[in-house]
């Protein structure tokens, strides 16, 4: 029989060896990918482009759940509460990681409760009126706001939201009051978007991933994007900085890729060097331009620098117009 001393050491030897053989394995199983909004979102399209081109390098397929509700916060706590093994990690969103802890003290995680290990790509916000309207540039829009507070209104997904404090962002950037315009709230993107195309609001500020469509078409006219530089598919949108509202740069959809806390320095080191590959791969490049994401791979350190920053935007934002709870 073996002796105490030599059984513990051995079982210590024998649980080293297992657990580099897990490291040294992963990914030896598929990885789930959370997407915490709907299908045929940004969530869903970014975590779809990244299964499909990270496939090749993992050598495991990445598979994309959709699971919703509570403004992506269901979907969140599921990887935020998840074994930190790798195999479940989540596309996070501004609004999930930012905007809504930001905002809403019944968040049930903090911005910084995830292993952050990159951005993926950012969503340019751009402000847009109907195709026809009498407003043809951003001064236009102003213009009229000051001459008549409170005649003109906007569409948006509700208080809180993106399409919301980006006009606010863009309004107190020329000392403007928020009663300069009337907030409509609409179910979703999708109903703010149709509100401007029937007229029943006069101008929106949302993600070009959902306007793209209706811009080149004609149907809407966009005033400006929050890019830092005028965009290659669209070089006729003016940025904000040279629409004369340089702060609505830091107001931008964005997707990340982020897993629970205490992932393993094998799994972090494996999903770093797959980003740096994805970052040169025309596979993953392609799917980003054709739903109008611009590449944004980051270091880890890179990313939390960026998820500091959006979640303290809002937190001032939110103070400032009374909208925290």
């Amino acid at each position: 029989m073996l002796n105490r001393p030599l059984t513990a050491w051995l079982a210590l030897v024998l649980g080293f060896a297992g657990t580099a053989v897990s490291a040294q394995g992963y990914p030896n199983r598929p990885i789930t990918l959370i997407a915490p909004f709907a299908a045929g979102g940004d969530s869903d399209l970014a975590g779809r482009n990244l299964a499909a081109a990270a496939a090749k390098f993992m050598g495991q397929p990445l598979v994309v759940q959709n699971v919703v509700g509570a403004s992506g916060t269901i979907g969140s706590m599921r990887v935020r509460t998840s074994a930190p093994d790798g195999y479940t990690l989540l596309i996070a969103r501004g609004g999930s990681q930012a905007i809504t802890p930001a905002l809403d003290s019944k968040t049930p995680y903090k911005w910084n409760e995830f292993s952050m290990l990159s951005l993926l790509e950012f969503n340019p916000v751009v402000c847009v009126v109907k195709g026809d309207s009498p407003h043809r540039t951003l001064k236009d829009l102003l213009d009229a706001l000051k001459a008549q507070p409170g005649k003109l209104n906007y569409a948006t997904a509700g208080p809180g939201t993106t399409q919301h404090l980006a006009v606010e962002v863009m309004m107190r950037a020329v000392n403007l009051p928020s009663s300069s315009a009337e907030m409509i709230g609409y179910k979703g993107g999708g109903e703010a978007t149709a509100a401007v195309l029937s007229g029943q609001v006069q101008f929106l500020c949302n993600n070009l991933t959902t306007l793209g469509g209706q811009i080149k078409g004609g149907a809407m006219r966009a005033l400006l994007t929050t890019t830092a530089e005028r965009l290659k598919e669209y070089p006729d949108i003016p940025t904000a900085r040279e629409s004369g509202v340089a702060p609505l740069e830091q107001v931008m959809g964005w997707s990340g890729l982020y897993g629970p806390p205490g992932l393993p320095s094998e799994v972090t080191a494996k999903w770093a060097d797959v980003l740096r590959r994805l970052a040169q791969d025309p596979e993953w490049l392609k799917g980003n331009a054709g739903f109008g994401g611009i590449p944004a791979i980051r270091s880890s350190a890179e990313t939390e620098k960026f998820a500091r920053e959006q979640y303290e935007l809002y937190e001032r934002l939110g103070t400032a117009l009374n909208l925290r709870k």
